[in-house]
């Protein structure tokens, strides 16, 4: 690593850390990773482990979030249900950034007709509601955490692509592009080598923001009963578990809501956070 690489690195190291808010998200998120990597660990009961004789039990010393109609620990779901919520997130998201980077790639580089048919066909994709879409294609599929990690990201691509787009159409006429053609290089080479590091700044705070629309829309699925079926556990199909015990078993509700409250703020931060450390338009220091 060059001198100049790490002092830049530093400087948007220092720029982020120096946001409480955004750190503050990024302590969150390293802290569902760990969580859910170590959940076997951490709690000593099991997801599917059924209790007749602990139904319904509040909160207390034994189960610090309470048990739920069937007698599991609900503190326990909700961690493993972290691991779902993060798959589907970052595989979700993994799909959109890698179709829409290559599609903007493709059209902010080569221009002309390529630009032209992208990005109608980008106009096309968001002139369907999202999430209705989604709803549409899962209802006539089996539900499967795959299926609904694949419809997420195949339909979350043209915010990145336009990003993209407009991030190439600005470095493409820039001098050490224009040098790179002079001396004959490929044009797959002055894409990967030279534009398209100097544009993944945004791609980054897109794919982080993203990740907390899949985990919010992977849980609004599992809540509508076409997401994550059980017993595996997931927020989205407890809170559906919880909404026929709201009157007088709260916090089978109440925890997997604030759980996912706290994660799609935390990811929205740290989104936040980065838009601001990478541009180098901002000052915080």
């Amino acid at each position: 690593m060059s001198t100049a690489t790490y002092r830049h690195s530093t400087d948007i190291y220092n720029k982020f850390t120096s946001n409480r808010f955004a750190a503050a998200g990024a302590l969150i998120v390293l802290a569902l990773f760990v969580l859910s990597f170590l959940a076997p660990y951490i709690t000593p009961f099991s997801p599917d482990d059924l209790d007749a004789y602990h139904v319904l039990l509040p909160p207390s010393a034994n189960h610090w979030m309470g048990t739920d109609e069937l007698g599991r620990d609900v503190l326990t779901r909700i961690i493993y249900g972290a691991r779902i919520s993060l798959k589907v997130g970052f595989v979700a998201v993994g799909i959109s950034v890698f179709l829409g980077t290559v599609a903007g790639l493709l059209a902010g580089y080569f221009g002309g007709w390529i630009d032209q048919l992208l990005m109608r066909v980008v106009d096309i994709m968001l002139c369907f509601p999202t999430f209705f879409l989604i709803l549409a294609v899962i209802a006539m599929l089996e539900p499967s955490i795959w299926y609904i990690m694949i419809i997420i990201g195949l339909t979350g691509w043209m915010g990145v692509a336009r990003l993209v787009r407009a991030e190439v159409l600005s470095l493409r006429e820039r001098d050490f592009v224009v040098a790179a053609r002079c001396i004959g290089a490929s044009h797959m080479r002055i894409i990967f080598r030279h534009i398209l590091p100097n544009a993944m700044s945004p791609v980054f705070v897109s794919a982080t923001l993203g990740v907390a629309g899949a985990i919010l829309i992977e849980s609004s699925l599992s809540f509508l009963g076409i997401g994550v079926q059980p017993p595996v556990p997931s927020w989205g199909n407890m809170l559906t578990a919880g909404k026929d015990y709201l009157e007088f078993a709260w916090w089978l509700s109440l925890f997997p809501g604030t759980a996912i409250l706290v994660t799609v703020i935390a990811y929205n931060l740290v989104g936040e956070g980065l838009r601001d450390a990478l541009d180098p338009r901002i000052s915080r220091m």
